[in-house]
């Protein structure tokens, strides 16, 4: 065991910060991490996660805010009928193609 530990310390040209070792067994040092690993360690940091939560929050309300601004633009009867956003989208889409048409007309 001496002999094991003495030869394995002068090996890799001094000593430096990783050289040396292990003495070449497998297992001791795990493999150096993926570009995908890191990120997704990274990402599973509570920091990370309050970080992307906060975007997350202001990219939402931006969402529902232009939700918001298109509702007000389209004509419902009655005025203040609460519509989904699909509903939206598709009033939008019939309210376009009816305003193309009066021009056409």
């Amino acid at each position: 065991e001496p002999a094991e530990g003495g030869g394995g310390e002068g090996r890799g040209g001094g000593g430096g910060v990783g050289e040396g070792r292990g003495g070449g067994r497998p297992g001791l040092h795990p493999p150096p991490l993926s570009r995908e690993e890191k990120r997704r360690r990274r990402r599973a940091t509570a920091k990370y996660r309050s970080a992307h939560a906060t975007r997350e929050r202001i990219r939402v309300e931006a969402f529902n805010l232009a939700f918001a601004e298109l509702r007000k633009l389209l004509p419902t009867l009655p005025p203040d009928k609460k519509l989904s956003k699909i509903e939206i989208l598709r009033l939008a889409i019939c309210y376009i193609s009816y305003l193309n048409h009066v021009l056409d007309v």
